[in-house]
């Protein structure tokens, strides 16, 4: 059995030989909050959206902070039906996570199959992305071809897209 939460992330890091920044700082939850933290972290900062699609399907997409994801183009663009978002319980359920601390990482404690894990492909490809370590205090930055890597490590099979953005109102 795999090592699950913060101290199974930090085991497999190491054991990956990942290298990763760490940094400590107070809860934030929204991107907004988030800001001023970001500002002294470098790299491509992060979203993620916990999503159920028609077919009662959960997907976790990650998306660089700033986006606004066309949520209406976004099955088209992945491979599913209309989508939904999924509820906090669920979330816990599925990945340990609470609102406010959702990561790409969280799947660490997901069955693998169970969720289909999503990065935009900015951000797979970035030299740095910055997501929570599984809590909103903290602040982990890795390359994105590392992450897929933890994910696969995990028994994830992440998928790479172009995620659609809204047009700018």
């Amino acid at each position: 059995m795999a090592h699950r939460g913060e101290a199974g992330l930090r085991a497999d890091l190491e054991a990956l030989a990942i290298p990763f920044e760490h940094h400590e700082h107070q809860a934030v939850f929204t991107v907004e909050e988030s800001r001023d933290i970001k500002a002294s972290i470098p790299g491509e900062h992060t979203k993620n959206l916990f999503l159920k699609d028609a077919g009662g399907a959960f997907w976790l997409v990650t998306v660089p902070a700033e986006m606004r994801v066309d949520l209406k183009s976004l099955p088209q663009a992945i491979g599913c039906k209309r989508v939904s978002f999924g509820k906090p319980d669920d979330m816990e359920r599925l990945l340990g996570l609470t609102p406010g601390s959702v990561t790409p990482l969280g799947a660490i404690n997901a069955g693998a199959g169970s969720i289909t894990v999503v990065l935009d492909r900015s951000l797979a490809e970035a030299d740095r992305i910055n997501v929570h370590p599984l809590r909103n205090t903290a602040t982990i930055g890795l390359s994105g071809a590392d992450t897929l890597q933890l994910l696969e490590h995990w028994g994830h099979a992440p998928m790479i897209a172009d995620i659609p953005a809204q047009d700018p109102a």
